[in-house]
């Protein structure tokens, strides 16, 4: 089987957010496409428990050892990397692309109660769940990893924080968070790095 393409959605999202950048791909890209709806009660499900649920979409796909590669778009992104390093995830994914992840947390989730807003307050700056992310970053150097940001990002606030503790990194020159995902320059920079074998 061709190396199968996983892309997970973020906060407020459903598998819809994706259907640009797949329209975009060139026809004659034959990779099978797993695009799961992880519910996430508008931000009340941790993100463990929705990286639990990725993982099981992804067994039920694919089985247990068929490589992959794996693209997080915001909430996604963090839900994509606690699969890859608590589960065992980075052992079957050759590339992680990461865009408008708060891969270091953002000041848009701080007011945000974790009582009543877990998953959410998960991306606050200095969360436990992103200190025990930052805290061992290897599992991602064993694969290809490639963050995208943009400057004016208000939902990942800075945006220069959306990266990666490792892998490259590119901003996208938009102006708004759901650019990343939509806006025509973004889609040539995914799909140009999508379609790279």
């Amino acid at each position: 089987m061709t190396r199968p393409l996983v892309l997970v959605h973020g906060l407020w999202d459903t598998p819809r957010l994706f259907r640009p950048l797949v329209q975009a791909l060139d026809p004659s890209w034959d990779r099978p496409l797993l695009i799961p709806h992880l519910p996430h009660g508008l931000g009340v499900v941790p993100l463990r428990q929705l990286a639990a649920q990725l993982d099981q979409h992804i067994r039920d796909r694919f089985g247990d050892t068929q490589e992959l590669d794996l693209l997080g778009f915001s909430m996604g992104g963090v839900i994509g990397r606690i699969w890859l390093q608590e589960r065992n995830g980075a052992e079957r994914v050759r590339r992680f692309f990461s865009v408008g992840s708060p891969q270091n947390g953002t000041l848009a989730a701080l007011p945000l109660p974790r009582a009543l807003l877990a998953g959410a307050a998960d991306m606050k700056l200095g969360s436990a769940l992103l200190r025990d992310l930052n805290r061992d970053p290897s599992a991602l150097i064993r694969i290809c990893c490639r963050s995208y940001y943009c400057s004016w990002d208000l939902m990942v606030c800075p945006g220069w924080r959306a990266v990666l503790p490792t892998g490259s990194r590119q901003r996208i020159p938009v102006w708004t968070h759901q650019q990343l995902i939509a806006h025509p320059r973004a889609l040539a920079q995914l799909k140009g790095d999508l379609e790279a074998r």
